[in-house]
């Protein structure tokens, strides 16, 4: 139990850490007059993904760990990682806009449009497994799939793509 405490509060300040980043980064790009688009779908996404990690702090605590599944995680961790320096500066939790500054092309940007959202998918699935829960993976990337729906439509109209 000790060693799923330690992942689970790795994962939750993981989260915190990633919400005062993009806040400082939400900041400074908006005093460079960048512009936030479609804000209302925001808080559904900090509550679904609040209520991810307490459904995973009320299940997981007894369960036995998969090595395989927390190999695959700390993988996607690391993919995390990869997104979040490619970014830099420019990367948030809210689709913020920079007017006239030229879309990132390094990094798993080179790959595809949305690779956060592809770590995310895999998070929201992974995680879960690594307890055994396979219930909560199900239920909760089909909850992701729908908010992704919303927000990968929504980011693309602001990109322009």
């Amino acid at each position: 139990m000790t060693l799923n405490i330690l992942i689970l509060a790795v994962v939750t300040l993981q989260r915190a850490g990633e919400l005062w980043l993009s806040n400082r980064n939400t900041a400074r790009l908006r005093a460079l007059g960048a512009i936030e688009h479609a804000p209302s779908h925001y808080p559904l996404i900090v509550a679904f993904h609040a209520a991810w990690l307490a459904a995973l702090w009320f299940f997981a605590l007894p369960r036995p760990i998969d090595g395989f599944w927390f190999a695959v995680f700390v993988l996607i961790e690391l993919a995390r990682i990869w997104v979040l320096a490619s970014l830099g500066p420019r990367w948030t939790t809210r689709i913020i806009v920079l007017p006239n500054a030229p879309l990132v092309r390094r990094g798993p940007y080179r790959l595809v449009n949305h690779p956060n959202y592809l770590v995310v998918i895999a998070e929201i699935a992974a995680l879960p497994l690594v307890f055994g829960l396979w219930w909560v993976a199900l239920i909760f990337s089909a909850l992701n799939a729908a908010i992704l729906a919303v927000r990968i439509r929504e980011e693309n109209r602001a990109l322009g793509r």
